[in-house]
């Protein structure tokens, strides 16, 4: 071997060069560009034999459903009123240490008052709500009392229950 091909030879390859960030961020969104590009070309000639579409319909979404209230289950009218005022406590929520708010919340006898047809009658469901919540709570000295003790709405609303259905029972 002749001297003049040893190095030609032995030459080493020259080095890539070295691109900083904004370089190569550059040729990567080039890339992408050519691809897009390619992409809608791909969509255009796929669906140029398909006759005009209208276009897409607007979609809708469904109407809005209002659940409605269960029918009341008993025919006497405390046990009506009871589960009207359990009724009302669920849609309009519950309160401790008042009466009514602004919102329609209000306390148990709150919502009795609102749905009974008189104040004797509501007098005689709150008479029946406190001894249903004396059968559970036998410390209980007032609906009040007991209401502030609670913690949350669900053992008024057992207690409307059990006291409709004290009242169904006695025909009330």
């Amino acid at each position: 071997m002749t001297a003049a091909a040893a190095v030609a030879v032995a030459a080493p390859p020259e080095a890539a060069p070295v691109l900083d960030l904004d370089a190569r961020l550059a040729l990567v969104g080039a890339v992408m560009d050519e691809r897009i590009t390619l992409a809608h070309l791909a969509v255009d000639v796929n669906t140029a034999h398909l006759p005009a579409a209208d276009p897409l319909p607007e979609i809708t979404a469904p109407p809005h459903l209002v659940p409605q209230p269960t029918p009341c289950p008993y025919t006497t009218p405390l046990a009506t009123v009871l589960h009207q005022a359990q009724t009302r406590l669920q849609q309009n929520g519950w309160l401790r240490g008042q009466l009514r708010d602004e919102q329609g919340a209000a306390c148990a006898i709150g919502h009795i008052r609102a749905v009974a047809a008189n104040r004797g009658q509501a007098d005689d469901a709150c008479a029946v709500l406190l001894e249903a919540i004396r059968r559970g709570f036998p410390d209980a000295e007032t609906i009040p009392s007991w209401q502030d003790a609670q913690t949350s709405p669900a053992p008024v609303i057992l207690a409307f229950d059990r006291a409709a259905e004290l009242a169904h029972t006695r025909n009330l």
